[in-house]
């Protein structure tokens, strides 16, 4: 059963509110990456020095799981702009309204999205 206005529009508030958390975020982890930076060579001890390395590398890693939400919720916005939000890209099959409800930014069905991960498709 396709989407009402009402719930898309839920969706569309859902979405923004999330990108702007993420980017915030992303964000702040930019800000702490290059503090790490400034403050390298002020450690102690090189083992600080090496904590500041992990948690840089952490932080780094963090913010490109966080971009690629970002990319995601882009793509799902933009499907909200054309018409096709709750539709797989793929299989062009509903998206279920639980998955969505889950996470607002699937632009595939539960099994497109395995066989992508699985390199199928």
């Amino acid at each position: 059963m396709p989407l009402k206005p009402n719930e898309i529009e839920d969706f569309k508030n859902q979405l923004l509110e999330l990108r702007q958390k993420i980017t915030e975020a992303i964000n702040g982890a930019k800000n702490e990456v290059k503090e790490l930076d400034e403050t390298k060579g002020y450690s102690q001890h090189q083992a600080d020095e090496g904590t500041d390395d992990f948690g840089k590398t952490i932080n780094l890693e963090v913010s490109n799981k966080e971009y690629l939400i970002v990319k995601q919720i882009d793509r799902a916005l933009e499907k909200i702009e054309d018409g096709t939000y709750g539709i797989c890209d793929i299989t062009k099959k509903e998206i279920p309204k639980t998955r969505l409800q889950a996470i607002p930014y699937a632009t595939m069905t539960v099994d497109a999205q395995e066989k992508m991960e699985k390199g199928l498709i």
